[in-house]
């Protein structure tokens, strides 16, 4: 049964490019694409041994510092990335993208579904910051993380991916119930844990390696209280890596736990990452002075690199992402007076006004500041990206009325006059114009900037001044996305959205009650039905989300109610993430390869490389990659 589950998950990651990845260096809470790690067996020969650095020391520089270590409450990738390298899950991917083994050596799952059983490996210890040893993993640390997080006291915000499939979890958190042992998650034994869904979930193993379903002690976490994952000290390690410095907005380091489970496979000794509020205008420079391992090249600087003897030799592509990035519009505003929120409200529920905005933004434009040499390479017409899955041999977005979306073009200059002119008419009264958006940025990342720019002139050009008045907003990286998104500080935002486990239903999350992307449950505008615009949307997810058997009818009813958000331009669906161009001293195909949880934010198996790899090394390198992927695919039948 295990050797089923191992192929149905490989499949499901269906190749883009390679891996997704770490933010080591980076300068936006967003992940990079590049800096991921891969698991299973050390099979490097000694005659490789020249391609490694004698130091294996990963040093990056950031701008943007966390806002917690509670790795049970955070949905930031900024911040579960962290946790990743020092918390284990029950399995992990190889580079290959095929299930392995980590806290559970064994699984299984019953025949109608809903029982699955995994079996904890014994012996694996949990460590202080000191690395002293303070006790056994066993299987009511899952049971305990679990029922801390459907606390709604403690407001874990990714609680709903777990409630929405384990039994009675969503009553207990309702407080419908309060007996947790009715929820479907209990330790049978010390080393024997068990998860009842609610209904069947195909894709369940593939949830398994988000925060959600991270272990902690409870011994520990009650103890800690309101102090658990304030530092590193309130903080317990079962992973590759022990956090054993964190001054905020100093430097924080995470060092080889020599007690692992498997540390044979953890090659990186100590991963070392200082604050500079100026990380991104200076990486380039610390990265060539060697004092740090990888830099995303900015788009202002490509033509320098490969202008240079010294550096054209240093660099390579990144890949792409399943990352999905989106612009989207606000539905509960709370900026300013000044910049007049009501009238944004009163606004952004018509139609015509939003579908104004999606034909006057120009993606292409907008990309041209990251991506100057094939901006295609990133565009994204839908908000779930290309070869993320696919049933009956098709790929999801290729399904129902969303594949009228797939590579078309949305800029459109008459469509957006067209859309202006009518929402003027259906607002007359009702609105004033111009009508005031206010867009915050990230002011950390220069090529976040220049697109905030080229998007002001865009759309006031395009709609004119007596329709918009675009107002650009910067903010510093250390908590962005607390003083702007989830805080409903705007108008129109570029936002981002990762996977979390291999189901479309993954990517409705951001547009679900309770978000804090776009607050779409506080639409008002009704169709020519008198139905509620958003609860159209809503009746067609949660019935999306009931079809737990018929995997092709429960991908067409997700991929009819993501065409539909994409009609009513409650967002402009706009690139992948990755892309562009990085030197760095770690190679992609090392690396763990999943699209979605957090696998591919760990270390593990990574090495420093001697010298950065090079365009003809990649070339090489991802050819070889896919020949082995399609073996190990085989292999796991």
């Amino acid at each position: 049964m295990k050797k089923i589950l191992m192929l149905i998950l490989a499949m499901m990651l269906v190749i883009s490019g390679c891996g997704t990845g770490q933010q080591a260096s980076q300068t936006t809470p967003e992940p990079s694409t590049d800096a991921a790690q891969a698991t299973g067996t050390d099979t490097t020969a000694p005659a490789e041994a020249d391609r490694y650095d004698a130091v294996q020391e990963y040093k990056g520089v950031y701008s943007g510092e966390l806002t917690t270590l509670n790795y049970l409450t955070t949905a930031s990738t900024n911040e579960f990335g962290v946790a990743a390298n020092f918390i284990d899950t029950l399995i992990e991917y190889d580079q290959y993208g095929v299930v392995k083994p980590s806290l559970a050596t064994d699984w299984s799952v019953s025949e109608d579904g809903l029982v699955w059983t995994f079996k904890i490996r014994e012996g694996v210890k949990w460590y202080d910051n000191e690395g002293n040893e303070v006790a056994d993993v066993t299987a009511q640390d899952f049971v305990d993380s679990m029922k801390y997080i459907l606390n709604p006291t403690n407001e874990s915000k990714t609680v709903q991916i777990a409630y929405d499939v384990i039994k009675n979890a969503h009553d207990f958190y309702d407080g419908k119930i309060t007996d947790f042992s009715q929820v479907g998650v209990k330790a049978v034994d010390e080393y024997t844990l068990e998860y009842t869904l609610e209904q069947p979930t195909p894709y369940f193993l593939s949830m398994l390696t988000y925060v959600c379903f991270f272990p902690v002690n409870g011994e520990f976490l009650e103890s800690a209280g309101d102090r658990f994952g304030t530092d590193n000290e309130k903080l317990l390690y079962n992973g590759a890596y022990i956090l054993t410095t964190f001054e905020p907005q100093t430097k924080r380091v995470l060092t080889k736990n020599e007690n692992y489970w498997d540390k044979d496979n953890v090659h990186i000794e100590k991963l070392t990452f200082k604050y500079n509020k100026e990380a991104d205008a200076l990486a380039s420079e610390l990265y060539l002075r060697g004092e740090i391992s990888m830099v995303e090249i900015p788009s202002s600087s490509i033509d320098e690199w490969m202008n240079d003897p010294a550096r054209q030799d240093l660099f390579r592509p990144a890949t792409t992402s399943f990352y999905t990035y989106f612009f989207t519009l606000n539905f509960d505003p709370h900026f300013e007076e000044a910049f007049e929120p009501d009238n944004w409200k009163v606004a952004v529920n018509n139609t015509s006004f939003r579908k104004a905005l999606f034909h006057a933004l120009d993606k292409r434009a907008a990309m041209l500041t990251s991506e100057p040499y094939n901006p295609e390479k990133r565009l994204s017409s839908t908000i779930t990206p290309k070869n993320f899955t696919s049933v009956d041999g098709q790929d999801y977005v290729m399904i129902s009325d969303l594949a009228n979306f797939v590579d078309k073009e949305s800029f459109n200059i008459e469509e957006a006059l067209k859309y202006k002119e009518q929402a003027m008419k259906e607002l007359d009264g009702k609105a004033t114009f111009p009508v005031k958006l206010y867009m915050p940025y990230n002011s950390g990342s220069s090529d976040a900037t220049n697109r905030a720019q080229v998007i002001q002139q865009q759309i006031q050009g395009t709609l004119g001044d007596d329709f918009i008045e675009v107002y650009l907003a910067p903010y510093p990286p250390t908590g962005f996305l607390n003083a702007t998104r989830r805080a409903g500080n705007y108008s129109l935002m570029e936002v981002n959205w990762g996977p979390d486990y291999a189901d479309p239903e993954t990517y409705t999350d951001p547009f679900s009650r309770g978000s804090n992307y776009n607050f779409p449950e506080y639409c008002t505008e009704v169709d020519e039905n008198g139905n509620n615009v958003y609860e159209v949307y809503e009746a067609i997810v949660n019935e999306a989300k009931a079809e737990r058997v018929d995997i092709a009818k429960r991908y067409e009813l997700f991929a009819k109610a993501e065409a539909y958000l994409i009609d009513k331009a409650f967002v402009v669906p706009y690139a992948l993430g990755g892309g562009g161009y990085v030197s760095s001293k770690l190679d992609p195909f090392e690396a763990m390869y999943s699209p979605f949880g957090v696998s591919s934010e760990r270390y593990k198996l990574q090495h420093i490389l001697a010298k950065p790899m090079n365009n003809d090394d990649y070339d090489k390198a991802i050819k070889v990659w896919q020949e082995d992927r399609e073996k190990a695919l085989k292999q796991a039948e």
